[in-house]
């Protein structure tokens, strides 16, 4: 049919547009966030790209949502414009009409929200979280640039090395500046490497000396070795328990029914039902009058999906504290926004078919007599 076709038709080209649109303007900060987390020492430099990509497909399904709001705001918005939508209610199609058309155009899109939801964005958030806690768990040896003073993972000790191999394990040169309460000590030594006994990490020192510094009374103490060693306090990688509820596949949080890991399910299943309401919502924000100068609706229609996306986070906060079930987080916010986007389809509808209904007739003054 020739309506649903126009419709369909004008609904993806906006909606591609929207979508490089904002796409780019997501990239463009997180890029420049995630490059002032290397900066700061928060994440691998060699791993900006990688970790980049996981978060572009975590924030994927609310980009995909918000495009598709926003196409059909526009392109509804622009048929309002141009008289279009007054030939197509003087033809006898209802605003209710266009719900089909924007529906067979959106679906693939809520199938890929789907699939993004339950399945790669835990992905993308564990390997995330393996790659900063990879970074951020390494030895402090690692963590020294050759020729350069280095701060300790927990920030009581400065390194300065240098190393003899890449790998990390062997170092001369060593000078080490540790700060305890009351105390102050720096050791030197000619040669180090690393050895791993159980589940932690040494330095081993050899041919050196360390000079302590009691900061209360001042006295001093010097002392020479051949060998000493140094726990580098290296941490373990976070295990499967530990790992936020968002880092886990939907199917183990089914299978644990914790009030947080609940209250992910509820932000999951939250955003792909409130991308299928926000289809029905933009049909009936996107009505504005052509003769009017200014047109508000696009911004009220941004406003209305800030709020929602609000809510659902707001719900996910209550289910996850225990406050509300997940049965009644999810029916609660996301039933009322449909029952709000079908009254506002009725209430659009009759206020377009009321405008076309014919004038009654009218009395002319100075009519012969």
């Amino acid at each position: 049919m020739l309506f649903d076709s126009t419709v369909r038709r004008e609904l993806a080209r906006s909606f591609g547009a929207t979508l490089v649109v904002i796409l780019t303007i997501v990239l463009t900060m997180m890029l420049i966030r995630t490059i002032g987390q290397a900066a700061s020492g928060a994440v691998a430099p060699q791993d900006v790209v990688l970790l980049l990509g996981y978060l572009s497909l975590g924030y994927l399904p609310m980009i995909l949502a918000l495009s598709l709001f926003v196409a059909i705001v526009v392109t509804l918005g622009r048929m309002y414009r141009d008289s279009e939508m007054a030939v197509w209610f003087a033809s006898g199609v209802g605003l209710s009409r266009f719900v089909r058309p924007v529906l067979r155009t959106a679906w693939p899109v809520l199938l890929v929200i789907a699939l993004l939801l339950f399945f790669v964005w835990p992905w993308g958030n564990r390997n995330s979280l393996e790659l900063r806690d990879r970074y951020a768990q390494r030895s402090d040896l690692s963590r020294v640039t050759p020729g350069v003073f280095q701060t300790s993972s927990d920030g009581r000790r400065v390194f300065f090395i240098e190393r003899e191999s890449s790998d990390g394990v062997n170092a001369r040169n060593v000078f080490i500046l540790s700060q305890q309460e009351g105390s102050e000590s720096v050791t030197s030594a000619r040669s180090g490497r690393l050895e791993r006994e159980g589940g932690d990490s040494y330095l081993v020192l050899q041919r050196g000396q360390r000079n302590d510094v009691n900061l209360r009374t001042g006295e001093k103490t010097l002392s020479s070795f051949e060998t000493y060693r140094v726990l580098a306090d290296e941490r373990r990688v976070r295990d499967v328990e530990s790992r936020p509820p968002r880092a886990l596949r939907t199917i183990e949080l089914i299978r644990q029914p914790t009030p947080r890991h609940q209250g992910e399910l509820v932000w999951r299943f939250g955003l792909l039902f409130g991308a299928a309401n926000l289809l029905l919502i933009g049909i009936g924000l996107a009505a504005t009058n052509p003769r009017r100068a200014s047109n508000w609706n696009l911004l009220f229609a941004l406003l209305g999906f800030v709020v929602y996306y609000n809510l659902i986070n707001l719900s996910q906060t209550w289910v996850a504290s225990g406050r509300v079930g997940l049965g009644a987080g999810l029916a609660g916010l996301h039933g009322a926004a449909f029952v709000l986007a079908l009254a506002l389809l009725w209430w659009r509808d009759h206020a377009a078919v009321v405008r076309l209904l014919p004038a009654g007739p009218r009395r002319t003054q100075g009519a012969g007599a």
